[in-house]
């Protein structure tokens, strides 16, 4: 199942930057071991915000949430999901082929 997600950082103001430089680490390494897993096949940032888009690949809400909610920046993230679906008229790529 493949969803859109759209990630707004918001930190305290007041957070102290070795905390901010922790959890930034963290969710680094996190990150991108979804992206090598095949989990998170997309991640852009969004230029001028603290944002990016992503497209998630997973078998279930249950573990796009599991996964979302393990973020180390989870608590700080403004996040909207949806749910997306093929489009009729897209072009077909690698094993959709027909």
């Amino acid at each position: 199942m493949l969803f859109l997600a759209e990630m707004e950082v918001r930190l305290p103001p007041d957070m102290p930057p070795e905390r901010v430089d922790e959890l930034t680490g963290r969710e680094r390494q996190y990150s991108q071991a979804l992206q090598r897993d095949g989990r998170w096949p997309h991640l852009w940032r969004v230029a001028g915000r603290w944002a990016n888009v992503s497209v998630l690949d997973v078998s279930s809400v249950d573990e796009l949430h599991e996964l979302l909610s393990g973020l180390p920046l989870f608590p700080y993230l403004d996040i909207r999901v949806t749910p997306l679906a093929r489009h009729p008229n897209a072009i077909n790529r690698g094993e959709d082929d027909a």
